[in-house]
């Protein structure tokens, strides 16, 4: 099994992320007969020949809910390799319907909270929605900074602020004291709804309960995912294969970088707004644009196809 596949010849397939009042989604459990029988899906269904993702979700959830739905949104376009064929998963955010939903093809429905499913409850194509519904749009990435009280004082400044993804990077710092500083904030964290990543410390977000960013040296390396389900795994990416081989890996998200010129990074070479979107279209998880980006670029790299934004600068004052 592959996490890409080639839009030539794929099947194009369309599902809805409904959500109702309390914030549980919809999800429709597969039948006896099919492919990933018994495994949960997001509702949906295949194009017909000249329709466009929207039309053709309003036209399956009709037929599978008897639901009317009037407007939809994008959340992430997916593409996959099965060993039996490619297909191209577009699932789309649907914030309104008519009618309730009610099992029109015999499938069982059930509601539940993002949080609270697993992931290999579901067919691997369905997996990168959920992790985006799950992940926030704004990823900040800590700067140089001189000891624990300034990271300390950082990182809750952010949570402060509403970040809800923080990675945790401090180079120069012997990796002892950046995992205590980590398990000092782990509960306040956790409390506020955040998350918190090590960069390419596996060893420390296994000991310490955390999420971890993988550096492309360890992408390329790793022959499995180093933590288990509901613990945040981000991959570093710069090209296709590295965003190929995340995918692959199980990773639950990438930082795609860079996309413009940077400070940082002097001597890299920028990807510019249309290669990433190239990149990002091609990939099977959710991408975040880093390099040269802030919290004000949001709508740009959502325009591109990305998940949202990562950096150092613009997303936490220091």
């Amino acid at each position: 099994m592959s996490a890409r596949a080639g839009a030539a010849g794929a099947i194009q397939v369309v599902a809805g992320v409904l959500a109702d009042a309390a914030g549980r989604v919809l999800l429709a459990q597969r039948p006896a007969g099919r492919d990933f029988a018994g495994l949960w899906e997001f509702p949906g269904g295949k194009l017909e020949p000249g329709e466009d993702a929207h039309a053709a979700l309003a036209r399956e959830l009709r037929e599978e809910l008897g639901i009317a739905i009037a407007a939809s949104a994008p959340l992430i376009r997916v593409p996959w390799r099965y060993p039996h064929r490619d297909l191209v998963l577009e699932v789309r955010r649907v914030a309104a319907w008519q009618g309730t939903p009610r099992p029109h093809e015999a499938q069982a429905l059930a509601w539940a909270e993002p949080a609270t499913i697993d992931p290999l409850t579901m067919p691997p194509a369905d997996r990168p929605a959920l992790a985006a519904l799950r992940l926030p749009p704004l990823l900040a990435i800590s700067p140089p900074l001189d000891d624990a009280a300034m990271l300390l004082a950082w990182a809750r400044g952010g949570i402060r602020r509403g970040v809800r993804l923080l990675q945790l990077r401090q180079p120069q710092w012997a990796a002892d004291l950046l995992r205590e500083a980590a398990a000092m904030l782990r509960g306040e964290a956790q409390a506020a709804g955040a998350s918190l990543l090590l960069n390419g410390d596996i060893e420390g977000a296994q000991a310490l309960g955390l999420g971890v960013q993988l550096r492309a040296a360890q992408l390329a390396i790793l022959r499995e995912r180093p933590l288990p389900a509901g613990r945040w795994v981000g991959a570093s990416c710069h090209d296709a294969g590295e965003l190929e081989r995340a995918a692959a890996l199980g990773c639950d998200f990438a930082l795609l970088a860079p996309v413009a010129a940077t400070p940082t990074h002097p001597q890299a070479t920028p990807l510019g707004w249309p290669r990433f979107a190239a990149l990002v279209a091609a990939a099977a998880l959710p991408v975040y644009a880093l390099g040269g980006v802030d919290a004000d670029d949001l709508p740009r790299a959502r325009a591109a196809g990305a998940h949202g934004v990562a950096g150092i600068r613009g997303f936490v004052p220091t």
